[in-house]
């Protein structure tokens, strides 16, 4: 998730502050995360994924209520309903499982990608945009292109 990442982003801040070596304003990168996240085309893709099942959930529980109401014994309604927590709970718990997966997942693909892109560039230091006043240089786009299969542009 973005909290995952800003922690990362923070951690960097601190580790960058924390490097006795000195660092040269043209070793400086900065991204904007959120921007790589919402033009990474898998990232893209897989949260509809996981949306479509959170749907899928929505829409098995509308199924079952239909179902619910058309048992007449209250023995079987309260055995429907056991039945049925059971089989929501499980298939809740793997959806949240897997969001978490693909979250993990994301963020480690944003994160490789960004090492790849600042050694590209012999950049040393990546911050978050926002800690960036002035210099620096913007890797967002870069970044971007590498994570959807498009070629690094050329060293300077």
């Amino acid at each position: 998730t973005m909290n995952k990442l800003k922690l990362a982003v923070i951690s960097g801040i601190v580790f960058a502050l924390t490097v006795a070596k000195p660092v040269l304003a043209d070793t400086i990168g900065y991204a904007d995360f959120k921007k790589i996240e919402n033009n990474y085309a898998y990232a893209q893709k897989t949260y509809k994924e996981i949306d479509d099942k959170i749907l899928g959930l929505q829409q098995y529980l509308i199924n079952k209520d239909k179902e619910y109401k058309s048992i007449e014994s209250p023995l079987s309604k309260k055995n429907f309903e056991e039945k049925t927590e059971k089989e929501y709970k499980a298939k809740e718990d793997a959806v949240l499982k897997l969001k978490l997966q693909k979250e993990e997942e994301i963020f480690n693909n944003i994160q490789t990608a960004s090492k790849i892109v600042s050694a590209e560039k012999k950049i040393d230091v990546v911050f978050d945009y926002r800690v960036i006043l002035t210099g620096g240089v913007d890797l967002t786009q870069d970044i971007i292109n590498y994570l959807n299969g498009n070629k690094l542009p050329a060293k300077k």
